[in-house]
């Protein structure tokens, strides 16, 4: 059993690598793009895995940098489409047809 160690060891930090350079968004990994990272980690089995760990994965605070980034473009999106609907909610009637107020007293 012992003897088999070695490659569950190989196949497990493979398998890893391989998730994690997959899920990994290609803006924030560093050195080679993407295709490049999966093919080095599925052609070289203990190089390729150790390779990206140290030189493919990408730090932290970059992670977080595109995340805080992404993050405003959504919030910047949110505000957006609610200034729009604001806008249309307070647009007053064109025409006494459009106005409620005048329909409800017919």
């Amino acid at each position: 059993m012992l003897r088999y160690l070695p490659y569950v060891l190989s196949l497990a930090l493979t398998v890893y690598c391989l998730i994690d350079a997959l899920q990994t968004d290609e803006v924030v990994m560093r050195g080679l793009p993407k295709i490049a990272w999966v093919l080095l980690i599925l052609l070289f089995p203990v190089v390729g895995p150790v390779a990206w760990l140290v030189a493919g994965r990408p730090d932290k605070d970059a992670a977080r940098q595109y995340m805080t980034q992404q993050e405003r473009w959504d919030a910047d999106r949110r505000r957006r489409d609610a200034d729009r609907e604001q806008r249309e909610r307070r647009r007053p009637p064109r025409g006494p047809d459009d106005d409620p107020d005048f329909l409800k007293g017919i």
